[in-house]
């Protein structure tokens, strides 16, 4: 891999970098969260309250504070509810997510659908989605509200798309890149994009911001595709090989397809059909995976991204706040949680 890919202590310091820069407005985020939270029906109180606990990077949160301190945004505290707001749609799709994938596990915890059920914990995704509103709407700008309702709905189609094709072995690479588009950069893109619209930057500006966040995105999430093969369970926070056991066809499936021999290829074919898979079809996978090296080629695919993300920000000028989102870059290849 490149150059551009540092060490992973680097690569988590730039993380911890951008905690630091917006570290009183962060605060402000988790107070506010836990206070659109608080509900007077008992089980959504305790719901939200395990899901809160589970923890969680803010990443999205913190991309949205720090875009608007790059974008130059001093006027009050907009960013904290915005930043608060988009953290909401993220969490509400985690316990969304969780349902229709059966997990069991979120970051080493029990989800929250597996101690109180698929139906209550879609009614407080539900719930989490509404608050999130409530904040846009007092929030009053029009091209916000436009822009994080449109990305809402920009998730849904992504996990109805790629229930419309899990299983298939055969998966384009172009369709699992609009998969997680719509997915997870879409969100990226909208927390980065909403900095600039608190700023009221020149429209150029506007787009780099939100082109920063969509590449930002795309790495993420093929890395984090990438590490569902090799990542160890206490390091990252999920079951190993759980997109595998749910049928989903992710980047380094694609690759050893598209370099298997024709065995290798049926083999992936009814593997992915079956309504279970078990650990032997994980394990004789992982060798695939190892003999067509699909993870580091997929790392290699998400450094792409990574690269644009980086000179989509050479518009603004030089500055910490910018040497930070820059560096944030590389914790999507190299982080460690």
């Amino acid at each position: 891999m490149g150059s551009v890919v540092p060490l992973k202590k680097y690569a988590n310091s730039a993380y911890l970098d951008l905690k630091n820069l917006v570290r009183g407005k962060l605060e402000k985020v988790e107070h506010l969260i836990n206070l659109r939270l608080e509900s007077k029906v008992e089980l959504i109180q305790k719901m939200t309250s395990h899901h809160l606990e589970s923890g969680g990077k803010r990443l999205r949160a913190l991309l949205t504070l720090g875009s608007a301190k790059l974008a130059g945004y001093d006027l009050g505290e907009r960013d904290v509810n915005l930043a608060g707001c988009v953290e909401l749609i993220h969490s509400a799709t985690l316990l969304h997510d969780d349902v229709i994938d059966e997990s069991v596990l979120r970051r080493g915890k029990k989800t929250t659908n597996t101690i109180w059920g698929n139906q209550s914990s879609i009614l407080t995704g539900d719930y989490l989605l509404s608050r999130c509103f409530e904040i846009m709407v007092d929030d009053g700008d029009l091209e916000i509200l436009k822009l994080l309702s449109s990305t809402s709905a920009k998730i849904a189609q992504g996990e109805v798309l790629q229930l419309q094709h899990k299983g298939e072995a055969d998966l384009l690479e172009e369709t699992y890149i609009k998969i997680i588009n719509l997915k997870t950069a879409a969100l990226f893109s909208a927390a980065t994009e909403t900095g600039a619209c608190l700023a009221k930057l020149e429209d150029k500006k506007k787009e780099a911001l939100a082109s920063y966040g969509k590449n930002l995105g795309l790495a993420f999430q093929i890395a984090d595709d990438a590490l569902d093969y090799f990542a160890k369970e206490i390091m990252f926070g999920k079951e190993i090989g759980k997109d595998f056991y749910e049928g989903k066809t992710t980047l380094p499936l694609i690759i050893i397809f598209q370099r298997a021999n024709k065995e290798e290829k049926e083999f992936l074919k009814e593997i992915l059909k079956k309504e279970k898979r078990n650990e032997d079809d994980f394990s004789e996978v992982l060798a695939l995976i190892n003999k067509y090296k699909a993870v580091e080629k997929s790392l290699e695919r998400a450094e792409y991204f990574v690269n644009v993300s980086r000179d989509a920000l050479a518009i603004f000028p030089e500055s910490k706040d910018k040497n930070i989102l820059q560096s944030l870059s590389n914790f999507s290849l190299n982080r460690s949680y």
